[in-house]
């Protein structure tokens, strides 16, 4: 039993550091959202986040580092999980399809400089796709959380940051890592680092 047990755990953690080395390859990407979310801030704006299944468990959770804190003790930087609102999610499901639950708030919500920061394992879900589609219609900065295999995303996000893997828990991880590491920015670039 225990060597079952281990053999799942150095798979996976192997798979996650493999995942997570080569996302090193994207800081280019990385940079470019970052300073987006921080001229964002500077600018009086928020943030729109949005996923389905795990990837609006992830939106919810960044939203909470910047609504909260991330190291700082600090302001509150205004950023909202669009997938928290069951009476609205069911409301607009029902009355304009599934495919509108996150445009419709988007389209409530955001304004030009905002931006809409898309979480998709996939990259191809339509309610993800056509959110980002309205946020770019109206102003807005957009950033795209997918994988290798997220090419919709990709095309429709200004700034897309791919997990190269094809294994979902994977690409979930990285997923999270990348909003940490955006959140711990920031949180330096607007109050200052925490050794500071």
């Amino acid at each position: 039993m225990k060597g079952k047990a281990t053999d799942v755990f150095t798979t996976g953690m192997r798979r996650h550091c493999q995942a997570v080395e080569a996302l090193a390859a994207q800081l280019d990407g990385l940079c470019e959202a970052a300073h987006m979310l921080v001229e964002c801030y500077k600018n009086r704006g928020k943030v729109l986040l949005f996923g389905n299944g795990g990837s609006a468990a992830d939106a919810q959770h960044i939203a909470a580092e910047l609504m909260g804190k991330y190291y700082l003790s600090r302001a509150p930087l205004p950023a909202l999980a669009l997938t928290v609102n069951t009476s609205v999610l069911t409301a607009v499901a029902n009355d304009y399809g599934f495919d509108r639950i996150f445009a419709r708030q988007v389209q409530a919500l955001g304004s030009p400089g905002d931006v809409a920061i898309a979480i998709s394992t996939s990259g191809r879900s339509p309610n993800v796709i056509s959110a980002v589609r309205c946020a770019r219609e109206m102003g807005m900065g957009t950033i795209g959380l997918t994988s290798s295999d997220g090419e919709q995303l990709q095309s429709e996000a200004r700034v897309c940051i791919c997990v190269p893997s094809s294994d979902t828990p994977r690409i979930q991880e990285g997923h999270i890592l990348v909003g940490h590491l955006l959140c711990e920015f920031v949180e330096q670039e607007l109050f200052g680092s925490p050794d500071a």
